[in-house]
């Protein structure tokens, strides 16, 4: 029996990508050697559901066959809005949310995608812990709910073990993320590779954890930076080259990229340098290698650097 399990919830007119998404991620995982068996759940006793999108779905579970543990995860995506606004289905689905609420209490981890979220609020999951929605749903989500910490611009949060992501795609970044926390960033990164996530996974990205860090944003600019940064370490550019590489001026540049980060520019071109250096050398190369790879004129450069941002360093450096 795997030691893991992950569950997909379909409700009616459910959003494609949010659910099959995610599920193609878990999937692809298999071919790297971890077995995790999914299940696709109904809200009532049907074994078919009809996606927003007008796909028939089948082969569905009833959501009450299965009881969740602490080694489980559950993925309820979004649905159509009109669905969201209605009483008399909210009410239909009381059944689910006294389900929802038991899993909860039994240590399952449970993980919305887009206006998923409202399904997690409904059965009162939510209230007093930080989560997100689609963005266009966020003032929506906070007046009905008053009890959330809805956070704004986010991509990803996570409180204890209740997940939610912003919404479509970033249902695949939340696969992700679970799926690092894990089996590590190593398997993510051949799984992005797979898949070919490029804008926000990279092969370029020195670790996931810097990744997952700084780049728990949805802003598609300051992503094109980030890429641009990881990707040319050993290339020296000016903030106004990086700055026109986004249509932008440096001052504003610097302003929106500390103010959606909470770092400098300087400051996460240093922590990818770091961790550049730290792969490099743990794997046998130069000092020089390392320090010219990460754009840095000279060995003596690269250790100021590691002292400065780490008191592990390898012990096996070669000049």
């Amino acid at each position: 029996m795997s030691q893991h399990r992950v569950f997909f919830m379909v409700p009616p007119k459910v959003q494609l990508l949010d659910m099959t998404g995610p599920a193609h991620i878990f999937y692809e995982a298999n071919d790297y050697g971890v077995h995790i068996p999914a299940h696709y759940l109904s809200l009532g006793t049907s074994i078919e559901e009809i996606s927003g999108a007008g796909v028939l779905l089948g082969n569905l579970e009833p959501f009450h066959t299965y009881e969740l543990g602490p080694n489980d995860f559950l993925f309820i995506p979004g649905l159509e809005s009109d669905l969201i606004k209605k009483n008399d289905f909210i009410q239909s689905i009381e059944p689910f949310f006294e389900w929802l609420r038991k899993q909860h209490a039994n240590g399952a981890k449970i993980c919305s995608v887009c206006t998923g979220a409202y399904l997690l609020a409904f059965a009162n999951l939510f209230n007093e812990r930080e989560c997100t929605t689609h963005w266009r749903y966020l003032e929506d989500f906070q007046t009905k709910f008053p009890k959330t910490k809805v956070l704004s611009d986010r991509l990803i949060v996570k409180d204890d073990s209740l997940y939610s992501s912003a919404g479509v795609s970033s249902g695949i970044d939340l696969a992700m993320f679970v799926l690092e926390e894990l089996y590590g960033p190593v398997l993510v990164t051949k799984i992005a590779k797979e898949v070919v996530i490029y804008l926000r996974r990279t092969e370029s990205d020195p670790q996931l954890s810097v990744f997952l860090q700084y780049r728990n944003h949805i802003d598609t600019r300051i992503h094109q930076v980030q890429d641009m940064l990881a990707q040319n370490l050993s290339t020296k550019s000016t903030i106004e080259e990086v700055a026109e590489s986004v249509f932008m001026s440096s001052r504003n540049l610097t302003r929106l990229f500390k103010k959606t980060t909470g770092i400098t520019i300087g400051e996460y071109v240093e922590k990818l340098r770091v961790e550049r250096a730290i792969q490099m050398l743990t794997s046998g190369s130069k000092v020089s290698a390392a320090a010219s790879a990460c754009g840095l004129q000279s060995p003596n450069q690269l250790r100021s650097l590691l002292k400065k941002h780490t008191t592990s360093l390898p012990s096996d450096w070669r000049e």
